[in-house]
């Protein structure tokens, strides 16, 4: 909100269309490619495995294996949306031209999350149809499935946000993407239950917030969690919380935005 305690619409819709057209001119690149790489995966462990792979709590691997997939696209993509629009207003100068408006700390903070959240789910909805012509892709509980579809990308939205405004360059955004959001999506039961790991690493696994989206969405599939759901949605809530309250604050201070 302004200063006058009103939001801004006008300035919010026009920094959120922004957003929104940026990715979609490069298409190819934003929506495309993301749909062929989830594929090539998909091919990958369907010739590697083909049907030796038994099924998991009764559901066949490749249809447990499909929503981790459509998730890790949706996420690596809300992430890349405001990391990318971030970093490169920094790189080029015009960051300024977003700072200016009379946007609230806030209203960035929804405007930027809203771009990516739309980018991730545009991502989802484009690689589910795909996979759908290979694997069969049903819904147990839809509402599940797009919680946790909004829910995610918003979290990997905020988070790219505070990578953008902490990256000095891009060396700094591919460490992030690098050491903390590959990894964190790879170890969190994408590809495999959690269940068949030593007990030990499933207890770690439970302290990885992206472990509780990934399995929240593949239970709006297959009707099938590791782990608690309640939990999980509380987690997801509280993890949105906590990044939206980070980007505020940076937003709100300026921290690496002004000079």
């Amino acid at each position: 909100m302004n200063g006058s305690g009103s939001v801004n619409w006008l300035g919010l819709w026009t920094l959120y269309a922004r957003e929104v057209r940026r990715f979609m001119k490069v298409g190819v690149q934003t929506v495309l490619a993301p749909l062929v790489t989830t594929l090539l995966f998909m091919a990958v462990f369907a010739l590697a495995l083909g049907g030796s792979r038994p099924d998991i709590a009764g559901v066949p691997y490749l249809e447990f294996l499909a929503p981790g997939l459509i998730m890790m696209a949706i996420v690596q993509n809300a992430f890349a949306n405001t990391s990318s629009s971030i970093m490169i207003g920094k790189v080029q100068g015009n960051i300024v031209d977003v700072l200016m408006p009379p946007l609230s700390a806030h209203e960035l903070t929804l405007a930027f999350a809203l771009g990516g959240i739309t980018r991730g789910l545009v991502v989802g909805v484009a690689v589910a149809a795909g996979l759908a012509f290979f694997v069969p892709v049903r819904m147990a509980d839809p509402l599940f499935v797009l919680f946790h579809a909004i829910a995610a990308s918003m979290m990997l939205s905020l988070l790219g946000i505070i990578a953008g405004i902490w990256a000095d360059k891009f060396d700094h955004m591919a460490a992030v993407t690098n050491f903390i959001v590959t990894p964190l999506s790879f170890l969190s039961g994408t590809f495999y239950s959690i269940l068949r790991l030593p007990e030990a690493v499933q207890v770690a696994a439970h302290f990885n917030p992206f472990f509780y989206m990934i399995d929240g969405f593949r239970y709006g599939f297959t009707g099938h969690a590791d782990g608690v759901l309640w939990l999980g949605l509380a987690v997801m809530a509280g993890s949105n919380a906590l990044l939206w309250l980070a980007c505020w604050r940076m937003f709100a201070s300026g921290y690496k935005l002004k000079a």
